[in-house]
């Protein structure tokens, strides 16, 4: 008698193989609150993952939750293109009093898309609109997204040969610190710029993460960044940054260049900017940028009003008062002490952590090592995922509403699973 094998599950049957993150938590997960989820059999795990930086709030926040619901249950809104509804003007009012104005930002506001990479692509857009030019420059190890556009500015390789046609109208600088501090900042950007017979053509803008997320927690520190908008300012050329993952409080202030004390030419944010995980992006620029023609860059789902219902709840509850920023803070103060000690019993003496706020990477001579951490970490109830071009770091993100002992409780298992993970294991 023949036995059939196993059916399999229809996530494997039905649904592409471009699928990633489920394969490295093989779970079928069913709820989740706070800084937890819980599968279908009911074993809970803690986020260090916060849906890549889209839960800075948490899972199902219980005074998001209450609004988004309350709208709901009145019939409110949904969907709304770019008409003007009495969600969009709340979120609108929220963010330019409690974000904009005390920061003495000056900037519009423009709802590209539901997506960072949306976000991306109308920044890139607009820079070349109001320069003329074509060229963009971006930075080693620097991710922006999945579309064409944005491709074109990132810097890892197996992403950008996703796109399957040349990619075009970017070109990389090295990010801070690239050579280890032995080549001056910007001494190979400026003398290709002043130079005739270098072959760049004059880009119309440059794009930055102040830490680079998916490339392996790199920290531009604050006077690299200050340089960069100087030379910006002396080269004609526009200053993006992309505040899709590192924005929203991740660092500690709502921006994360506000640290440096610049003041980009275009931001874009996205991730947590609607607090609940909901799809919502924006793209900011200085008033004078704003030179579009009505309709000229637009999309379907521009208007997710629940969105603009749970940000504006996020940004009331919690950046009115100033509090969630020490938090932040104190938190990562937390984390660091932690990473310390793990990496000093860890073996490796070639380990290096860094981070700011409440994003940290933990990072490996042994570049392998670092996966072996994250499936260890999640056998034992923690989700962590890695970053940086071979995936060598171990990224720690969870959600800054985390309480201290969820943090402890979450970096003591990561402290296990490096020890159970060493060079010997």
């Amino acid at each position: 008698m023949t036995i059939a094998p196993p059916a399999l599950s229809v996530f494997e049957t039905l649904e592409s193989e471009v699928r990633s993150y489920c394969r490295g938590w093989p779970a079928v997960f069913d709820r989740a609150q706070g800084s937890r989820l819980y599968d279908e059999d009911g074993h809970g795990y803690l986020d260090f993952f916060a849906g890549a930086g889209s839960l800075n709030y948490g899972h199902n926040n219980p005074v998001l939750k209450r609004a988004l619901i309350d709208y709901i249950e009145r019939d409110g809104i949904t969907h709304g293109l770019d008409m003007a509804t009495a969600a969009k003007r709340a979120f609108l009012e929220s963010f330019q009093n409690i974000v904009l104005r005390p920061r003495d930002l000056p900037y519009k506001v423009m709802f590209p898309g539901p997506t960072g990479t949306n976000a991306v692509e109308s920044a890139l857009k607009l820079a070349r609109k109001v320069k003329g030019r074509e060229s963009v420059v971006s930075f080693t190890n620097a991710f922006h997204g999945m579309s064409l556009g944005s491709l074109a500015v990132t810097g890892n390789a197996f992403k950008r040969a996703g796109a399957g046609i040349p990619l075009v109208h970017g070109t990389p600088m090295p990010f801070d610190n690239y050579f280890d501090g032995t080549v001056p900042d910007f001494i190979w950007f400026e003398r290709l710029l002043e130079d005739q017979g270098s072959g760049l053509n004059k880009p119309a803008a440059v794009i930055v993460e102040t830490v680079q997320g998916e490339g392996g927690i790199n920290v531009a520190r604050a006077e690299w960044l200050r340089a960069l908008q100087a030379l910006c300012e002396r080269q004609d050329m526009l200053l993006i940054v992309d505040d899709i993952q590192m924005g929203c409080g991740r660092t500690g202030g709502f921006f994360s260049f506000e640290e440096a004390g610049i003041t980009p030419d275009i931001v874009t944010l996205s991730k947590s900017i609607s607090g609940y995980g909901l799809p919502m992006s924006l793209c900011l620029f200085k008033p004078e940028l704003d030179i579009w023609e009505p309709g000229e860059h637009n999309g379907t789902f521009r208007g997710n009003n629940p969105a603009f219902v749970t940000a504006a709840a996020a940004l009331d509850t919690y950046w009115a008062d100033g509090q969630m920023e020490k938090q932040t803070l104190a938190r990562g103060e937390q984390v660091e002490r932690a990473l310390a000690a793990i990496a000093a019993e860890s073996g490796d003496p070639g380990v290096d952590f860094r981070g700011r706020g409440l994003v940290w990477g933990l990072e490996f001579t042994d570049t392998s090592r670092a996966s072996r951490i994250c499936a260890r970490a999640f056998e034992l109830g923690l989700l962590l995922e890695t970053s940086g071009p071979q995936s060598e770091v171990v990224k720690l993100l969870p959600a800054l509403t985390v309480t201290p002992e969820e943090l402890d409780e979450g970096l003591s298992v990561l402290a296990r699973a490096v020890r159970e993970t060493g060079a010997s294991a």
